[in-house]
C-alpha cells in the first residue's frame, strides 16, 4: 500500500496512471509518503520471509532535480537477524530485482525494527486503519475512490492495477512530522523477484 501527500486524486508523483494515461502534476510540491508491504510468501536465498512486514516512510520535493528520497525503513520486530538483513538489502535496492523505485532513495536515515500492524485484505472499506507503525505512524482509509477503468502506480508496477483511496496519514519520527487528511492512497499486490 502507498499513502502519500500528493493530493486527493491520482497524480504522476509516483507514476500513477488511470486507464494507462499518466496522471497530472502533484497537488503539493513535497510528497510525504508511507509505503507498506505484507509478505505473503517468499524467500531471499534460503531465508524465509513469509509473514514479515516492511514499511518505508519518506519525503521528496517535486521540483528538486531527480526527486531524491529521504526515508526511514521499518522492519517487523518479529524478524530474525537474517530476515532483518535480507529485508534491509531488498528495500535499499541492494538485492537487484524489480523494486525499481529504490533508485530514487538518496538518504536512508535509519533502518529500525518496529511493531507493524498491516491490514491488506481485499475489499478494505473506509474507516479501517490499514497501517500502524508502533506509536509513531497510522494510516486510515477515509473513502474509496470510484473510478471507471484501471488505476496503477509505478511503485508496484503498472502491470498490477489496484484500488485508489483517500486516506488520513500521521507520522512523527525523526525529521518527519505529518498529519494529513484526504490524501492519495493506493493498494495492490506486488511480486518481487531478483
Amino acid at each position: 500500500m502507498c499513502h502519500a501527500n500528493v493530493g486527493p486524486i491520482a497524480s504522476d508523483a509516483n507514476g500513477h496512471r488511470q486507464n494507462e494515461i499518466l496522471g497530472g502534476a502533484a497537488s503539493f510540491d513535497t510528497c510525504d509518503f508511507i509505503l507498506s508491504w505484507k509478505i505473503s510468501k517468499g524467500f531471499s536465498d534460503t531465508t524465509d520471509l513469509t509473514g514479515r512486514s516492511v514499511c518505508m516512510v519518506g519525503s521528496y520535493n517535486e521540483h528538486e532535480d531527480g526527486q531524491p528520497w529521504s526515508v526511514l525503513i521499518y522492519i517487523d520486530d518479529n524478524a530474525t537477524n537474517s530476515q532483518f538483513q535480507a529485508l534491509s538489502r531488498i528495500f535499499q535496492g541492494q538485492d537487484q530485482g524489480n523494486i525499481l523505485f529504490t533508485s530514487n532513495i538518496s538518504n536512508v536515515i535509519a533502518i529500525k525494527p518496529a511493531v507493524i500492524n498491516l491490514e491488506h485484505s481485499a475489499g478494505i472499506e473506509a474507516g479501517i486503519e490499514t497501517i500502524k507503525i508502533a506509536k509513531i505512524a497510522s494510516v486510515h482509509i477515509d473513502r474509496m475512490v470510484e473510478f471507471e477503468g484501471t488505476v496503477s502506480c509505478g511503485i508496484p508496477g503498472h502491470d498490477h492495477p489496484g484500488q485508489e483511496s483517500n486516506s488520513s496519514i500521521t507520522l512523527k519520527d525523526g525529521p518527519f512530522d505529518w498529519n494529513y487528511q484526504e490524501r492519495c492512497g493506493f493498494s495492490t499486490d506486488f511480486a518481487h523477484w531478483n
